[in-house]
């Protein structure tokens, strides 16, 4: 089986290029560093941060952002629990196919489910890594880069979630960082030497 990839009987069609002969091709083994967390918890800068370091180091990368999806792909769904577990199951496929076209893909969604997740893993398979940055709520209201949780504590936004919608936390990820706790540099050092050790 592909070191990453979806599993055979998603696949309605055969390639006849195999994850070894990527992996021998870009270098690098392929797979899905998803990250999740709160909305404020520094998913978006950490990944697209990775991104930058990892490219430099000759890997295939690409970051795959909430917002960045929410303006195309997705933009017709909402934020109800329905839409947001059709979100990420959308997001799930899209990373899937670019981990077995031979990339690194790294995501940056709250994908507050642990269902969701767990789905998302079965799909990915081995390549699924989960990247919990464990800010705390406190942490991340203080910051409030988009003002999101002023509007969600004056019930302007609707199922906000760590307002009025639940973050499930992730019971045993990958790797976890608390981005309250300790600086950006130090967070992404600790994320570039994982992804190396896992994909390089």
């Amino acid at each position: 089986m592909a070191v990453s990839g979806l599993p055979n009987q998603h696949r309605l069609t055969a390639h006849q290029v195999g994850a070894d002969a990527r992996q021998g091709r870009y270098g690098h083994r392929s797979g899905v560093l998803w990250f999740t967390g709160l909305s404020g918890a520094g998913k978006s800068t950490l990944a697209v941060g990775l991104e930058r370091r990892l490219f430099d180091k000759g890997m295939r990368v690409f970051v795959l952002d909430g917002d960045n999806l929410r303006h195309g792909l997705n933009g017709d769904l909402g934020f109800s629990d329905a839409d947001r577990q059709e979100n990420i199951r959308r997001v799930t496929e899209v990373a899937a196919a670019f981990a077995e076209a031979g990339r690194l893909v790294i995501t940056a969604f709250i994908s507050p489910f642990r269902a969701d997740r767990h789905a998302a893993r079965k799909v990915i398979g081995e390549g699924f890594h989960e990247v919990h940055i464990a800010a705390s709520l406190d942490v991340c209201e203080a910051r409030d880069p988009k003002g999101l949780y002023a509007r969600a504590r004056a019930g302007e936004i609707k199922d906000f979630t760590g307002v009025s919608s639940p973050y499930e936390a992730p019971e045993s990820p990958e790797i976890a960082l608390d981005t309250g706790a300790e600086n950006f540099e130090s967070s992404l050092d600790r994320l570039e030497a994982y992804a190396l050790k896992a994909f390089g």
